[in-house]
């Protein structure tokens, strides 16, 4: 005859074995206005985890993560808690879950995404989901050195693990980074559609004697300074300023190094082009010496236009340079020699205007 069990037996086997330091899981029965929580675990006795033993975070609410009747998840601190009550812990077993949730980011190398905690000279303090430390280094906060660190305080930034050493205590974040990772893949749009002769809204990023740096999107490229005026001697300086906004056209590109030229819309027409419907062979002609090497002096006729004085015909008297009678930025008259248009060049003599009216040089 099969053997009637009592009440108490069948109690017994029904409810969970809990044991100390075990991880065990019930219900939310209440939640104080203390921040306690009570826990249906299916045992005789039911649990409680204290407020303290709720999150690492002293101003963390219970109510703002669980409701009455929700699943939570705690590791056993005491079978008795004097009152009667299993004593759990719940910021324990959550550590571990945010933990386990950080590495596995870590190891995909997503992005997070945290509000900016504390601020010091050497860098930005966050907190992933009120448990980690995480410090990002002010050379990775991908922070302009002219702005006011103070202002980003509380709020959000973008970052990725870069370093993870938790035996260490050590977590590196870098927002510049992900900067680094959206440049290469605008970069890396934008070759993958530029040609030849499109034209960009460009800003002057740079100004050298020989050229222009032009920033057009995510890259930069040379306007070299032939393709800005024929003037040879222009001081590109004078001319533009880094910041303005230029109009510049694709010249040539090299994918593969990265090299970008840019040709110039609104040079103006190759002056050479009609130089002999302007000027002809024994015309006087005032100039202005733009250039002096040991063998003559470069005199401009007018922008884009030149012509070479040799040094034999600067003057009647036996010079050794050409500086000891010209000097840069002076007028002089000069008669025309010869004119070769085919090769932009023209030859002018000084010396045959001497003792005639057309003789003249600026003192």
């Amino acid at each position: 005859m099969e053997e009637i069990k009592s009440f108490e037996e069948l109690f017994e086997e029904s409810v969970k074995e809990v044991d100390l330091g075990k991880t065990v899981t019930g219900k939310v029965i209440t939640i104080t206005n203390q921040g306690e929580i009570f826990v249906d675990l299916g045992y005789k006795a039911d649990g409680i985890i204290p407020k303290k033993e709720y999150s690492f975070d002293e101003n963390a609410n219970p109510k703002d993560e669980f409701n009455v009747g929700d699943t939570i998840t705690a590791d056993i601190l005491k079978m008795n808690d004097g009152q009667g009550n299993v004593l759990l812990s719940y910021k324990k077993v959550k550590t571990r879950l945010v933990r386990n949730e950080f590495e596995n980011k870590v190891k995909n190398d997503e992005v997070f995404e945290e509000k900016i905690q504390n601020i010091s000279e050497k860098g930005l303090n966050v907190l992933y989901k009120n448990t980690i430390h995480i410090f990002i280094p002010m050379s990775l906060a991908n922070i302009n050195k002219n702005e006011n660190i103070e202002n980003y305080k509380g709020k959000t930034i973008k970052f990725k693990v870069i370093e993870y050493e938790p035996k260490n205590n050590r977590i590196i974040g870098s927002a510049k980074k992900i900067a680094q990772e959206e440049s290469k893949q605008k970069q890396e749009e934008f070759w993958n559609t530029i040609e030849v002769g499109m034209q960009f809204e460009g800003v002057i990023k740079n100004i050298e004697n020989y050229g222009l740096f032009v920033e057009v999107g995510p890259v930069q490229g040379l306007l070299h300074k032939s393709e800005i005026s024929w003037n040879k001697h222009l001081n590109l300086a004078d001319e533009f300023n880094v910041g303005d906004a230029i109009t510049v056209n694709v010249k040539e590109y090299d994918k593969q190094e990265n090299k970008l030229q840019f040709s110039y819309p609104k040079k103006q027409e190759n002056p050479w082009l009609k130089v002999s419907e302007k000027y002809n062979i024994n015309d006087i002609v005032t100039c202005k010496v733009v250039g002096l090497t040991s063998f003559g002096a470069f005199l401009e006729l007018e922008e884009g236009i030149e012509g070479l004085v040799h040094i034999s015909q600067i003057c009647e008297a036996r010079i050794a340079k050409p500086e000891e009678v010209l000097k840069i930025g002076q007028k002089v008259n000069a008669k025309i020699l010869d004119i070769h248009p085919e090769n932009e060049k023209m030859e002018l003599s000084i010396k045959e205007l001497e003792g005639t009216s057309n003789e003249y040089v600026e003192e």
